[in-house]
């Protein structure tokens, strides 16, 4: 009986939606639209054009009405996006999606990210706040505007409403950045786990410099220092730690998940290209810049597109729905993109409680009362239920922040940035966007407080540079790669790096400027950073690309986004055909692969056998070769992105003392791989061998926090399709959210486009027409001078005052 009525109740809900009249639909090919509405809260008429893919081209009098109708204009593409965002980072999901949204809204109640970012709020000034403010008047006369049949179909399939948008809603999405780009805490209590290893053996697994590395700033002159911070522990981690810090590892996880967006592994910390060249380097004699960031693919993306003019601003390219302004982009005078720098800036201290009074933990000081945070989580009771029942939760928060893992009577406590009120993730951006040279550009970077990125810059007058910019921590003593003891005082922040200490180059005499969340400082840099640097594959092949050509094009830009060779696969191919192509017997199949590996150029193509093989056998003697140096336990836990530099170097050098015990020689090895490899093929993809494709295993998705739904998930749904490239590629594939040519010589060239398109709607045609666009790397431009965008119009609103 409840099965029949739990499918009545979707079956009712879903006639309702295919009957509502769905925003975002467009007037037929060839037609020009124009439209005028009367809306409360503005000042003057704004004028917003948009295009043949619905991006919006705002116009402005006054800066108010600016922001205001940007806040409008984005709620009405993508409001149940930005009421995710928020609800997410405020630990509010269970609210609409019942308990097995739980686990994610107690981790965001722990970080207590709604309470910073309401204080955050509270600090707003100058144009900021006058942005933020006017915004969220824009987005809630949208909100306003709706009626329960004209609200986004979400909205009516999960059964409540939007609550007016605040300003500290628009904070919500740097925070979640911020997490995102920052997970670097769980890396330290695995790296302690690695304590009992012979230090020879731990420096090898965990290598900071690799042959391939591009250095933006400073040189390899000097020998780097490693394990600055001894790995002795009072108590290091054991494995039930270790079990319940993947479990906390997997709520994470999940809660991205419910955003779109599958959680990024802690061992790639891929998190986008971007570069730029001088004009002597390019065809033109004016600088070009690239950026393509990293977010895993989503429907909606969580890129927003449009164009902003109004008194001393006009500015285009992409921003976060619920933030105003441009994140990444250009102006009339520069252009800028960023790619996680990912500086350890997340240390984790081992708190020592009272057995006798589980609130009091040691200081040096002696004894303390832990803050104890109260928070109540409503959690909805069913599907067919929006009733809600309420779930109360103690957060403990020690001097240096909220406890985030514990087992048994050992808690640990973690402090960052993000969770310091000071911190603005949105500041120093926000400034960017007025930004007519490298002095103001920096200057606005200087007060960028968000995740450590790492900025290129180019100008209409010739210049180019890079600022990592973001706060990076300075401790009394170590560096933070393993936890502190708690109740000393040897791990405290003494301050942050200065803005002028921090990596910069501008102007640099080679020409070029490539990150690709590399190392990109040098042995010789003074400052600590990071110990774990994402592999430097994707910067050395872009470095490759640019270098091949003296005069670079916006075409050849585009080409070497959509370049899929891939370092690690061919590196492997190579050692394989050099070890066994003498001793591969007459087992015919391991011979026909060895062929396809000679003939194979390295790129990971969907219609590729060996692209697949490859990979899969690379994973195979990867997982063969740790397992064996670190036992199968410490396996189970071990994470690092640094692991295939080592991989690298044993395939090269094929050392005795990595040879795992059951082998006697490399050839075996390699065998072993090959099996292990048709194994997890034959379970993957079945036992016909013609199906063993690079896209038949790795294909794109753009996964919506509905599709999964019974009946009412279809009209969600983007169906997976196969990808080329991956995580060590140029072009990740679908983790591609974005991607961005500026062409200072000719705005009106510069090319941007996203995923599926601007819309959240499904219903709207610009739901998903940019996607051919982003499969074929053909992003297209997007209009910036007056004459252009009018040229480019399809329809025209004017938002008038009420």
């Amino acid at each position: 009986m409840k099965r029949r009525f739990y499918s009545f109740a979707i079956l009712a809900v879903l006639s309702v939606l295919l009957t509502a009249v769905q925003h975002g639909q467009q007037p037929a090919p060839g037609k020009q639209v124009t439209q005028a509405l009367s809306v409360a809260g503005l000042h003057q008429a704004v004028t917003i054009r948009r295009d043949e893919r619905g991006i919006p081209y705002i116009e402005a009098a006054n800066e108010e009405d600016l922001y205001f109708a940007q806040g409008y204009i984005t709620a009405s593409d993508r409001l149940w996006q930005m009421d995710l965002l928020r609800r997410t980072v405020r630990g509010e999901l269970a609210e609409i999606f019942g308990a097995g949204a739980l686990s994610q809204d107690k981790l965001h109640r722990t970080f207590g990210f709604g309470r910073v970012i309401d204080e955050n709020a509270t600090h707003l000034n100058g144009k900021l706040k006058v942005a933020l403010d006017a915004y969220s008047q824009g987005v809630n006369a949208y909100i306003a505007s709706l009626s329960p049949q004209t609200l986004p179909p979400e909205f009516g399939i999960l059964q409540y409403k939007p609550r007016p948008w605040v300003p500290a809603d628009s904070l919500a999405v740097g925070k979640l950045l911020a997490e995102y780009l920052s997970n670097t805490w769980q890396l330290d209590i695995m790296r302690a786990s690695l304590a009992t290893l012979p230090r020879e053996k731990r420096a090898a697994l965990l290598p900071e410099v690799s042959p391939l590395d591009v250095v933006v700033v400073g040189t390899d002159a000097k020998q780097m220092k490693t394990g600055a911070q001894s790995l002795r522990l009072s108590a290091g981690p054991n494995d039930a730690l270790l079990a319940k810090l993947n479990k906390s590892i997997e709520d994470q996880r999940r809660s991205f998940e419910r955003l779109g967006f599958p959680a990024r592994s802690l061992e790639s910390l891929e998190a986008s290209n971007n570069w730029v060249v001088s004009g002597k380097r390019t065809a033109s004699g004016k600088p070009l810049l690239a950026n393509d960031p990293h977010i895993p693919a989503a429907a909606p993306g969580v890129w927003h597109i449009v164009e902003l003019s109004g008194p001393g601003i006009h500015v285009a390219g992409v921003t976060f729905p619920g933030a105003p302004g441009i994140v990444l982009g250009h102006n009339d005078f520069i252009a800028w993109g960023a790619t996680n720098l990912g500086p350890d800036v997340q240390d984790v201290y081992a708190e020592k409680f009272d057995k006798d009074n589980p609130r009091k933990y040691l200081t040096p000081a002696g004894w303390r009362d832990a803050e104890v945070r109260k928070e109540e989580i409503k959690v909805r009771k069913g599907f067919a239920d929006p009733l809600t029942d309420t779930v109360t939760m103690d957060v403990i928060v020690t001097r240096h922040g909220p406890i985030v893992l514990e087992k048994d009577s050992a808690r640990y406590a973690l402090r960052w940035p993000a969770l310091d009120p000071e911190t603005m993730e949105s500041a120093g951006l926000f400034e960017a966007n007025r930004a007519r040279n490298w002095k103001e550009f920096t200057e606005a970077l200087s007060h960028y407080s968000g995740p450590t990125q790492n900025f290129v810059f180019a100008d209409v007058n010739g210049h180019i540079g890079y600022y990592g910019a973001g706060r990076v921590p300075i401790r009394k003593t170590g560096d933070g790669s393993v936890p502190y003891d708690g109740a000393t005082d040897e791990g405290e922040w003494t301050g942050y790096l200065s803005f002028e200490k921090l990596p910069h180059v501008y102007d640099p005499a080679a020409g070029i400027i490539v990150t690709a969340n590399q190392r990109v400082v040098g042995t010789d840099y003074p400052y600590f950073l990071s110990h774990a640097w994402a592999q430097p594959y994707r910067a050395r092949r872009i470095f490759s690309l640019l270098s091949e050509k003296s005069k670079l094009t916006i075409d050849d830009f585009r080409r070497i986004q959509s370049d899929v060779y891939s370092y690690p696969a061919a590196v492997f191919a190579r050692a394989a055909v050099k070890t066994l192509k003498t001793s591969a017997g007459n087992d015919e199949k391991l011979n026909s692969v060895l062929m396809d590996f000679e003939k194979w150029d390295g790129m990971l193509t969907i219609e590729s056998r060996a692209a697949l093989l490859s990979t899969q056998m690379r994973s195979a003697f990867r997982t063969r070769i740790l397992t064996a140096a670190l036992g199968p336990e410490l396996m189970k836990n071990y994470v690092w992105p640094e692991a295939d530099t080592l991989i690298d170097r044993v395939l090269e050098t094929q050392p005795r003392e990595w040879l795992p015990s059951e082998f006697t020689n490399y050839a075996d090895l390699f065998r072993a791989s090959y099996s292990d490899a048709r194994q997890a093929l034959t379970k993957s993809l079945g036992a016909d061998e013609s199906h063993w494709t690079w896209g038949n295993q790795t294909k794109a998705r753009f996964p919506h926090p509905l599709a999964a739904a019974p009946f009412i998930g279809v009209r969600f749904t983007i169906p997976p399709m196969p990808q080329n490239g991956a995580g060590q590629t140029v072009n990740v594939g679908a983790s591609v959210s974005m991607r961005l040519i500026a062409d200072t010589s000719d705005w009106d060239k510069s090319l941007n486009g996203v995923p599926l398109g601007e819309s959240g709607l499904p219903d709207s045609p610009h739901w998903k027409d940019q996607l051919d666009d982003w499969r074929n790397v053909t992003p297209r431009a997007v209009a910036f001078s007056k004459a252009a965008v009018e040229k480019a119009t399809k329809e025209t609103l004017f938002l008038e005052p009420k």
